[in-house]
């Protein structure tokens, strides 16, 4: 008999070991999956919910670095019917095979081999943890079964002059579902065939074929010198075999996205794209709609109480523009604007927030002025102490200062004006 896409098996796994070290002092304390992102969300949620959204619950998320609140975080919002046998799991790296950590992408699934083993799949999904967009993973899976190929790759048009920024997929101009080359960053990459001034970049989203996949990871981990990585080692060698295929986002249709937000994908690896990613969501027309109440974006926030605007103890009103205000929040005879504030946030009389991302439970005491900053969790600020003002004094203070933003590490001291 022969099976439909729509029938076959599919185990999801989420890669969610990275370190993060481009988003210190935000990767300190926890896993860069662990970041917080858009005021209530992880970064992990954005993977998770498409994953879910695709009709695909049984899912591991593979952890390494850190990962205790990514691990909690999971345990604690991802909780699935039992009944129908599906699950969202952390699984830590285990040392099934040596007593060393995983050595890459590759390396972490071929570790946990046996959770194919245990689960069967005809399929598996495999998705990072740590990029913002939305994607319908089941027109994917169903391109993939149609094309017979082992391997797909999921790919974005990008500019051809970012090319050096990504690992870019070069397709054959007679059959432009296949690819003929894996390029990691290339200087000299070659336009596609329907658009010369663009590339397609790897998403690090990839569908395989159980099988295909299970010898191709343990092949790569008997290659002395290989890297184990999904992308510079495990989809060349598919390449090689001719048996790869790429999937374009452009024509992944999700329900309910906007002319505006269609195609929208951040690669959050730099603390610039971490604080534009967050601009994005506060113009009053974002580029990327949290608000699509058909394909929603799943978290678990807390018990907090509404989100309070009210003025000051001195009578002078609080105000906000282009910003959101995330449960728990209360901006108390304070100004802020273009920015997004986490649970618990509390902006006092006469302080202004501005250009600027906090996270949960962050003060900022009266007067206080904060601008192109970010926040991470439990920061105090005093009340008339200034921050990204002055870049200078910010460093004098112990602060990051990275590509023009001010950035505090969790709970850290503040000294006061």
């Amino acid at each position: 008999m022969t099976v439909t896409p729509s029938r076959k098996k599919v185990l999801a796994v989420v890669l969610a070991g990275g370190e993060g070290k481009r988003l210190m002092p935000l990767t300190a304390d926890r896993a860069k999956p662990a970041v917080p992102f858009g005021g209530i969300y992880r970064l992990i949620d954005f993977a998770l919910s498409n994953v879910v959204n695709s009709g695909y619950l049984k899912v591991v998320v593979l952890t390494q670095y850190k990962s205790h609140s990514l691990d909690r975080h999971v345990t604690t919002t991802w909780r699935m019917s039992n009944l129908l046998g599906n699950y969202v799991t952390p699984v830590p790296a285990q040392q099934r095979v040596g007593k060393r950590w995983y050595a890459g992408s590759a390396d972490a699934i071929y570790q946990s081999l046996n959770l194919l083993t245990d689960e069967q799949p005809d399929i598996v999904v495999v998705v990072g943890a740590d990029h913002v967009y939305r994607m319908d993973f089941a027109q994917m899976v169903d391109d993939h079964v149609a094309s017979g190929a082992g391997c797909t790759v999921a790919a974005i048009r990008q500019p051809i002059s970012l090319a050096d920024q990504f690992g870019v997929i070069e397709v054959d101009p007679g059959a432009p579902q296949k690819i003929r080359a894996f390029l990691e960053k290339p200087t000299d990459p070659v336009g596609l065939p329907d658009a010369p001034d663009q590339v397609l970049a790897s998403m690090g989203n990839y569908v395989f074929t159980a099988d295909a996949l299970r010898d191709a990871v343990t092949r790569d981990a008997e290659i002395e010198g290989s890297k184990h990585d999904m992308g510079g080692d495990i989809v060349p060698w598919f390449v090689d075999k001719s048996e790869s295929a790429v999937y374009d986002y452009k024509d992944n249709e999700v329900p309910g996205s906007t002319d505006r937000d269609r195609g929208y994908w951040r690669d959050v690896g730099t603390m610039r794209s971490y604080y534009d990613a967050h601009m994005d969501l506060v113009s009053p027309l974002p580029v990327f709609n949290l608000y699509n109440n058909a394909w929603p974006i799943y978290t678990s926030y807390g018990p907090h109480p509404p989100a309070k605007l009210v003025e000051g103890a001195n009578g002078a009103p609080g105000s906000t523009f282009n910003s959101i205000l995330s449960p728990g929040t209360v901006v108390s005879g304070g100004t802020v604007n273009h920015s997004v504030l986490s649970p618990a946030v509390w902006v006092k009389d006469g302080a202004e927030v501005s250009d600027s991302v906090l996270m949960d439970g962050v003060r900022v005491g009266e007067g206080a002025i904060v601008r192109n900053a970010i926040i991470d969790k439990g920061v105090v600020i005093p009340p008339g102490v200034q921050i990204g003002v002055d870049h200078e004094a910010d460093k004098a203070r112990g602060f990051v200062v990275d590509d023009g933003l001010t950035v505090l590490a969790k709970q850290q001291p503040v000294p006061e004006g």
